[in-house]
């Protein structure tokens, strides 16, 4: 926190403050400008689609670098879809203009988990360089697998297998902890779930589910550096998530 008085949210709401913030709470409605202002604590926002969860939390944000609170690298800022995050980006320098640009950690779930992996990625046997494979590779990958295993790939499809390695790895499970009732081929998931990742280390790459899963696996058997993001971040403002993706949460 900073040692300076923060300025008044009425002087900030006229505009008056010494960062010149824009009359930024003007046209919130009384839930909408509580949500804002309370900077203290877990703050959980319910509300229908149209009705300005995405306004707030960017009217939030504003308000957390207006009064000083935090700087804009202190703030982690994640939604679903590069779209919402965009549009984020665009509200948020509209609202507090160039100091915008310090947002280093306002993206979505995937592009906030890549940014840490680079910095940490040997701890998962990977190089800062490594590749993220679309789709389409990881389908050619998985054909070789299956093809090598002399698996029918028109009856298990390199597509169905792909879907269900996402699934494991939304639900946070690596090879290892993969539960025994999930399966694929007659009993051969495991084994083609294990060549996968270590198919993927030998190319230097991943796919969409390891950047979430690899920070998983960083954090949580590194404590140094779980607490290190801990002391980086001062507030964590979450846009949009699945709420049945597990490593998400």
């Amino acid at each position: 926190m900073t040692d300076l008085p923060s300025p008044r949210i009425s002087d900030l709401a006229r505009g008056h403050s010494p960062q010149g913030a824009a009359d930024y709470l003007s046209g919130l409605n009384p839930e909408q400008r509580l949500a804002v202002e309370t900077t203290e604590g877990p703050v959980l926002v319910l509300a229908g689609a149209g009705t300005g969860k995405t306004r707030v939390l960017t009217t939030r944000l504003a308000h957390i670098l207006a009064t000083g609170r935090a700087k804009p690298w202190e703030l982690l800022v994640v939604t679903f879809t590069n779209k919402a995050a965009r549009e984020m980006r665009e509200r948020i320098t509209h609202l507090i203009g160039p100091s915008a640009e310090g947002l280093r950690w306002l993206g979505t779930f995937h592009s906030v988990a890549a940014q840490i992996l680079r910095r940490h990625s040997e701890l998962v046997g990977l190089k800062s360089s490594f590749t993220i494979l679309d789709t389409d590779d990881q389908e050619r990958l998985l054909k070789q697998l299956l093809e090598a295993a002399n698996i029918d790939t028109k009856k298990h499809t390199p597509k169905s297998l792909a879907h269900l390695i996402d699934h494991w790895k939304n639900r946070g499970w690596t090879p290892e902890k993969l539960p025994p009732g999930e399966d694929f081929a007659n009993g051969k998931g495991h084994a083609l779930y294990a060549a996968y990742q270590n198919r993927l280390a030998t190319l230097n790459a991943c796919d969409f589910g390891d950047l979430l899963l690899h920070n998983l696996t960083i954090l949580s058997q590194h404590a140094d550096l779980a607490e290190e993001y801990r002391r980086r971040f001062r507030y964590i403002l979450v846009d949009e998530y699945q709420d049945t993706n597990v490593a998400q949460y």
